[in-house]
């Protein structure tokens, strides 16, 4: 509830429309709530998104020959669900996505209690575009939003016609546009009029004639779909002068089944690096799967099994970047990052500062 998006999904539009709420009070229960409660609409970090993917994928993962026929159902469905946005589909390739959606999604969709969603949403932080496929494909109705406090939560958002890799269109009533340099800005009745006693920070974030400017860096496309680049403060610039998105490459980290959290290293630096953070749910099960004894989390953090298998993520992940951007090297943490710490906020965004300070023997140890 430190969220707006929270916020204004349990809070305000519940107000609005009267509709019941479920307070789950632990991430790691959402999907068993989930399957009691069978919300028509759940909005989730980018995390609560990647915990449950992961989830059926360790489920799946005990039948290698289930997971294999699923996964090629998947990869069968992502394009015809993108052509149905499009319009384009024929009916024989809706008929073979309603096959396989009987056969194999259904099934899933009521397994983790989603097969009764109308909005899904993710916001807050950036989710992979094949995650937002892989669920799409699956039949559950997800998309991402993006805002700010300072508006209110939404700037963009396209809850029908979704496009992978994109924050969605300009929100009803708001002008979204880009400065010179690319930066996301916004004008509308839902911008906020100021910080409280704050009138430098707020000359900071709001120009006199109402232009809001979010400090990310984004591009539009010729639908009118906005990309989110980065942070405008956060970009990572090698020492060989290559601009670097670290969110995009942390996302794609978090993809790994059993990494929870991920910083890229590389400002200034030869290549770049990252710390990844061991999920405290998926990481156990998986070394008990493989017979792997530990005590703690950094038992598992520190096991050349674990290391070994983080590290073929890695190279999985990192494939559909370019060499200049690919993350070369990782170091494997088994301590925790919990919103409202060093090195999250309460709102699971990266405190790299804190990080960074935390952890800077590591951090050389990825360059020495």
């Amino acid at each position: 509830m430190a969220h707006i998006a929270e916020r204004m999904s349990t809070h305000y539009l519940a107000l609005m429309g009267g509709y019941e709420v479920t307070t789950c009070p632990d991430p790691g229960q959402i999907a068993t709530y989930a399957r009691e409660v069978r919300p028509q609409i759940l909005f989730g970090v980018p995390r609560v998104w990647e915990k449950i993917h992961a989830g059926v994928q360790a489920a799946l993962g005990a039948d290698p020959d289930k997971k294999r026929r699923f996964d090629e159902g998947v990869a069968a469905a992502s394009p015809i669900v993108e052509k149905r946005r499009l319009g384009v589909a024929t009916e024989e390739e809706l008929a073979t996505l309603d096959f396989l959606d009987q056969v194999a999604f259904t099934g899933v969709r009521e397994l983790i209690g989603l097969d009764a969603l109308e909005f899904a949403l993710s916001g807050a932080a950036p989710i992979p575009a094949e995650l937002i496929s892989w669920y799409r494909a699956i039949g559950v109705p997800l998309s991402e939003i993006y805002g700010m406090s300072e508006n209110c939560g939404p700037m963009t958002w396209a809850p029908y016609k979704v496009k992978a890799g994109t924050v969605g269109v300009a929100f009803p009533g708001v002008d979204v546009f880009l400065a010179a340099d690319g930066e996301v800005c916004c004008r509308g009745g839902n911008v906020f009029i100021g910080y409280l006693d704050d009138p430098e920070k707020t000359a900071e974030a709001l120009d006199e004639d109402g232009t809001l400017h979010s400090g990310d860096i984004g591009e539009f496309d010729d639908e009118g779909y906005l990309r989110i680049v980065d942070r405008k403060k956060e970009l990572i610039i090698t020492a060989g002068g290559k601009n670097i998105s670290p969110a995009n490459l942390e996302a794609a980290l978090k993809t790994i089944p059993l990494v929870g959290q991920a910083c890229a290293i590389g400002d200034h630096r030869p290549y770049v690096s990252a710390l990844v953070v061991l999920d405290p749910e998926i990481a156990p099960a998986w070394a008990k799967e493989h017979g792997i004894g530990f005590d703690t989390l950094a038992d598992l953090a520190a096991h050349p099994d674990v290391v070994a298998e983080v590290e073929r993520g890695v190279t999985k992940v990192m494939a559909p970047f370019n060499n200049a951007e690919r993350v070369k090297k990782v170091t494997v943490l088994g301590e925790e990052w919990l919103p409202d710490s060093e090195e999250l906020t309460p709102t699971s965004k990266l405190k790299r500062r804190g990080v960074h300070a935390k952890y800077a023997e590591e951090i050389e140890g990825l360059y020495t």
